[in-house]
């Protein structure tokens, strides 16, 4: 091959080089500018359309599906927004998730109150709740392993407490009726589910975008990164926290609530089991704590995953189990800081490279 070919094949090779650098750039780029990049944009509308039409594409399994992807990417972006952002980890968010289900559904079944306004009391429940737990264990200043510990021992003491009572259906749970009516949150079909899920994982997505632009949000991460520095800036680090928990948990209340109107049962186990709780910590690890995009991305990746795993190894008890958790941790051990910070760390790679051929 003659110089000018190679120079020439080289010069290719560059370009398409620079073209994923500035593209990788521009998706992973912080959205704290207060604009969203053009790939971003596009990203979000292809994924948008595909929601819409989606019902018409795929069958009711499928369809299911992609209901349970949008649905763990809201509960992980409930989680991020107190854990991810304000780094106080909490292992029992549960107990937020299982209180908006219960208080709704039992104000349905046994008071016939519209599921409407139940939804709206099991934030407010929630939300006393979380600021209980968080006045509790901020006041006495636990972090890291100690808050986590402390969330996930709540959320447990709520599982017995509804477990053991007959007032809360106890270990027979709560039968919700069917109806399709919009008025008692019933949508008629999975595509109007569909369509509430994608609007509720939009809306709080576009939240968390905004948060991130504010001085609120700055205080949050500053808390997350050093809190005695935060402090000493002067920062109240404990209302921020305290912000961050009770939103994080009335809006997981949403979530709780919305499963009882879809699922129309629950129980004890299903609403405050460990595994509701790690199913929003698992989609934020995976795509990236603390990123706006990275719990999205976590749960398109480990939802379908789960249900692989599941169908493959029907036959075989809890070998399913043992297969989707190591997956689980090749991921980790392969992207330690998430899909968001792999796609990061090749975009400072192609940035070095670049200027080293230049």
């Amino acid at each position: 091959m003659s110089t000018a070919r190679i120079q020439e094949a080289n010069g290719h090779a560059a370009e398409e080089t620079n073209f994923l650098g500035s593209f990788l750039k521009k998706v992973t780029i912080s959205t704290s500018n207060g604009k969203l990049t053009l790939p971003q944009i596009i990203i979000i509308g292809v994924i948008s359309v595909f929601i819409l039409l989606t019902p018409q594409m795929l069958s009711n399994y499928r369809l299911n599906l992609v209901i349970s992807i949008l649905t763990t990417a809201y509960f992980a972006q409930c989680w991020n927004l107190m854990s991810g952002y304000t780094g106080q980890f909490s292992f029992g968010h549960a107990a937020f998730y299982g209180i908006g289900a219960y208080t709704s559904s039992i104000l349905f079944v046994d008071f016939g109150i519209n599921p409407w306004i139940g939804l709206i009391c099991g934030m407010m429940v929630s939300g006393i709740v979380a600021a209980l737990i968080g006045y509790l264990s901020f006041h006495y200043n636990l972090k890291g392993d100690y808050f986590a510990l402390a969330t996930m021992a709540f959320c447990e003491i709520f599982r017995v407490i509804f477990k053991n009572t007959k007032a809360l259906h106890a270990a027979s749970g709560v039968s919700i009726p069917f109806s399709k009516k919009f008025a008692l949150m019933q949508f008629g079909s999975k595509a109007g589910f569909l369509y509430v899920a994608f609007i509720m994982l939009t809306m709080i997505t576009f939240g968390l975008y905004k948060i991130r632009r504010t001085k609120m949000g700055l205080y949050f991460v500053a808390v997350r990164e050093n809190e005695d520095a935060a402090r000493a800036l002067g920062i109240n680090a404990f209302k921020y926290k305290m912000i961050a928990l009770i939103a994080s948990a009335m809006l997981s209340a949403v979530g709780g609530t919305f499963y009882a109107q879809y699922y129309l049962y629950i129980d004890p186990t299903i609403c405050f089991g460990n595994t509701v709780s790690i199913s929003a910590i698992t989609p934020c690890i995976i795509g990236g704590v603390g990123t706006v995009f990275g719990p999205i991305i976590g749960a398109a990746i480990i939802k379908p995953i789960s249900e692989i795993t599941n169908s493959a190894l029907s036959n075989f008890v809890g070998m399913n189990m043992v297969v989707y958790g190591l997956i689980l941790v090749i991921v980790i051990m392969v992207m330690p800081k998430g899909v968001i910070g792999l796609v990061q760390e090749l975009r400072v790679k192609m940035g070095k490279k670049k200027k080293t051929e230049g």
